[in-house]
C-alpha cells in the first residue's frame, strides 16, 4: 500500500504529465476559462434582478409593473446569454479533452511500436488493450467532466460570496465559516480514493486479459473441458474487482451525502439569520430571496466537485497505468547507424550467449559461419534454443555477449528497419492484419501491382483458394477469419514473402498447417526461390531438410553436431537418433 506522502506526489507527478498533454490546447482552457466566468456571473446576477422585481411587489395593487417589464426583460437577455456561454463553454471543454486524450493514445500506441520484443512478450495482452483504450477512456470522462464542473464550481463558489458580502457582509460571514466543512469533506476522501481506484484499474486489467485469452483460445478451452477452470478464475477476478470497486465506490459515495449536510447547516443559517435581518429592517424580502438563492447555488458545486473528485481520481489511476506504457523504455535509437542495403548474405556467429532472464542461461558461447546462398538447417528438442536463434538474428531481442555479423557488419551497427528488410519470414503461427487478402499478401510491399501479388500467390501455391472465395483479392480477412483455414492463411504468408524475395529468408516451421500434397508443391516453389539466397530452416520434419548445406543440431543452447544430412547421419550421434525415430515404422 502506498503511503500517503506518494499517494499525493504520485498525483501531482500525474497532474503535472496531463498538463503537457493538455498544453498545446490551452487557448481552448483559457476560453473555457472566461466563458465560466460569464455563465457564473450571469446566473448570479438573476437572482439580483429576482429580488429586485419582488420588492416591486409591496403589496395587492401596489404593483411597479414598468419596471418589472423592464426586469424580466433583462432577465431574458441573461438567462439567453448564460445558456449561449454555457454551450461555447462545453464545445471549448470538449474540444480540450478530446484532443489531449486523443494525443495521449496515439503516444501510447506509438510507444508500444518502439518498446522492445521484450516488453510485449511479458505484458498481458488484454492487460495492453485496456490501458490503451479502457484507461484512455477513463481519463477522458475524468477530465471532461473536470473542465466542465471543476470550472464553473470553483468559480461559482468564489463568485457567490461575493454577490452575498456585497448584499449583507453579517450573513456572508456564516456562509464563510461553515465553508470549511465541505473541504474537509473534499480533502478526506481525495486521500482516500486514489489507491483503490488504482487497485480497480489493475484488476479490470486483469479480467480484460483473461477475458481476450479465453475468447481467442475459445475452441482449446472447450477441447480440453477447461470451461469450469476459466470459470472460477473469472469468478475469482470478478470477486477481487468487486471488494476493490465496493471499496472505492464507499469512500466517493460518502462525498455527496456529507457534503449535502453540510448544505443543509448553510441554507438553514442563511434563513435563519437573514429572516431575522429582514424583520428588523436590515435586508429587504427581495434581498433576503436572492441571498436563499445565493445559499443554494453556493452549496450546489460542492455536490458536483465531489463527484469530479471521484471522476479525477479514477482518471488519475487509470492515467497512470497509460503513462507507464508512455514512459517505457525504447529500444535504442539506431537513427546514427548504418543502413544496410543489399545485404550479401554472409553471416557469422561470434561466441555469441543470450538468456531471457539472467538466472537461466539459454545460448552460450555459440559460433557459426554462414556463406551466401547456403542453406542451413536448424533442429533440436523443443526449448534448446531454436526459435530464441531467430530472434537473436532479426533483433527481436539483442545479445549478451559475443556479437552477429551480416555483410562484415556488428548487426547492432546496423538499422534494425534496414537489418529486417533483408530478411524475410515464415513463421509456424500466421498472422494477418485485417484487410483484403490483396492487401495481406502486399504487406511487405504495399506499391507492388496487382499482377506481381496474383504471381507471388500462384507461387505459393494459393491463387486456386483465393479464386474460389466470393470476392476472391478482395475477400477481407483477418488473424481470427473462420473463412479461411489455418493452412490456407499459411499458403498467404509464404505468398507475402515470395513477393518480397530479400536475400535472406528464415523458415520456422513454414509449412507445419499445410498437406503433404501442397507441401510438396510449395517445397518446390522453395527450391526456386531459395536458390541464391541464404536461408535459415527451422524443422522438426527431418524429411524436409535432408537437402540443406548444413544442419545444426542444437541442445541446450549449443550446437552439438554440425554437417550435412549424411555426413550427421553417419556420425550415428543425436542426430541420426532423431532422424530414425521419425522413420521408425518404416
Amino acid at each position: 500500500m502506498i503511503n500517503k506522502a506518494n499517494n499525493s506526489q504520485n498525483t501531482g507527478e500525474i497532474i503535472k504529465k496531463l498538463f503537457k498533454y493538455i498544453s498545446p490546447y490551452r487557448h481552448y482552457l483559457i476560453f473555457a476559462l472566461f466563458l465560466s466566468v460569464i455563465t457564473v456571473a450571469f446566473t448570479l446576477l438573476a437572482p439580483i434582478l429576482m429580488g429586485n422585481g419582488i420588492d416591486l411587489i409591496v403589496s395587492k395593487g401596489n404593483v411597479d409593473f414598468p419596471a418589472l417589464k423592464k426586469i424580466i426583460v433583462k432577465i431574458i437577455a441573461v438567462i439567453s446569454i448564460t445558456a449561449i456561454a454555457q454551450w461555447l463553454m462545453n464545445l471549448c471543454t470538449n474540444k480540450l479533452t478530446y484532443n489531449t486524450v486523443r494525443d495521449i493514445r496515439l503516444n501510447a500506441f506509438a510507444k508500444l511500436e518502439k518498446v522492445p520484443i521484450s516488453y510485449v512478450d511479458n505484458s498481458p495482452q488484454g492487460d495492453l488493450i485496456s490501458r490503451i483504450v479502457t484507461d484512455i477512456d477513463l481519463i477522458s470522462d475524468g477530465l471532461l467532466m473536470g473542465f466542465t464542473q471543476l470550472f464553473s464550481g470553483v468559480i461559482t463558489i468564489l463568485a457567490t460570496i461575493g454577490f452575498m458580502i456585497s448584499i449583507n457582509f453579517k450573513i456572508a460571514l456564516i456562509v464563510i465559516l461553515i465553508t470549511p466543512l465541505s473541504f474537509f469533506v473534499a480533502s478526506f476522501v481525495a486521500k482516500r480514493t486514489f489507491n483503490m481506484f488504482q487497485a480497480q484499474s489493475i484488476k479490470r486489467g486483469e479480467m480484460t486479459s483473461h477475458i481476450n485469452e479465453m475468447i481467442t483460445g475459445q475452441k482449446i478451452v472447450k477441447a480440453y473441458c477447461h470451461e469450469n477452470e476459466s470459470k472460477e478464475k473469472f469468478e475469482k477476478i470478478n470477486k477481487e474487482l468487486e471488494t476493490v470497486g465496493v471499496k472505492a465506490l464507499f469512500f466517493s459515495a460518502i462525498t455527496n451525502p456529507a457534503t449535502r449536510f453540510v448544505n443543509g447547516l448553510v441554507y438553514s443559517g442563511v434563513g435563519i439569520f437573514g429572516a431575522i435581518s429582514a424583520i428588523s429592517g436590515y435586508i429587504s424580502v427581495g434581498q433576503l430571496s436572492a441571498f436563499l438563492t445565493y445559499a443554494n447555488q453556493y452549496t450546489k458545486p460542492f455536490n458536483e466537485i465531489s463527484s469530479v473528485i471521484t471522476e479525477l481520481q479514477s482518471a488519475f489511476a487509470s492515467a497512470k497505468r497509460v503513462f507507464e506504457i508512455i514512459e517505457a523504455d525504447e529500444e535504442q535509437s539506431d537513427n546514427e547507424l548504418y543502413t544496410l542495403e543489399n545485404a550479401d548474405g554472409t553471416l557469422s556467429l561470434n561466441n555469441v550467449s543470450f538468456s531471457y532472464t539472467p538466472d537461466k542461461p539459454l545460448i552460450q558461447n555459440l559460433n557459426l559461419k554462414v556463406s551466401k546462398g547456403e542453406r542451413i538447417a536448424i533442429v533440436g528438442p523443443t526449448g534448446c534454443g531454436k526459435t530464441t536463434l531467430i530472434n537473436l538474428l532479426m533483433r527481436f531481442y539483442d545479445v549478451t555477449d559475443g556479437n552477429i555479423k551480416i555483410s562484415g557488419k556488428n548487426i547492432k551497427k546496423i538499422t534494425r528497419h534496414s537489418l529486417r528488410r533483408s530478411f524475410g519470414m515464415v513463421l509456424q503461427e500466421t498472422w494477418l492484419s485485417k484487410g483484403t487478402i490483396k492487401e495481406n499478401i502486399a504487406f511487405g510491399r504495399p506499391d507492388a501491382s496487382d499482377e506481381e501479388i496474383v504471381e507471388a500467390a500462384k507461387n505459393a501455391h494459393a491463387h486456386s483458394f483465393i479464386q474460389r472465395l466470393p470476392q476472391g483479392y478482395d475477400t477481407v480477412v483477418s488473424d481470427d477469419s473462420e473463412n479461411i483455414s489455418s493452412g490456407q492463411k499459411q499458403l498467404l504468408c509464404i505468398a507475402r514473402v515470395m513477393l518480397t524475395l530479400p536475400p535472406m529468408l528464415i523458415l520456422d516451421e513454414a509449412t507445419s498447417n499445410i498437406d503433404t500434397r501442397t507441401e510438396k508443391k510449395i517445397q518446390s516453389a522453395f527450391e526456386k526461390m531459395l536458390k541464391g539466397r541464404t536461408s535459415f530452416i527451422v524443422a522438426h520434419r527431418l524429411s524436409t531438410i535432408r537437402n540443406s548445406d548444413c544442419i545444426l543440431v542444437m541442445k541446450k543452447g549449443h550446437i552439438i553436431e554440425q554437417g550435412s544430412h549424411n555426413e550427421l547421419l553417419s556420425k550415428n550421434g543425436f542426430y541420426s537418433k532423431l532422424y530414425y525415430s521419425q522413420f521408425e515404422t518404416s
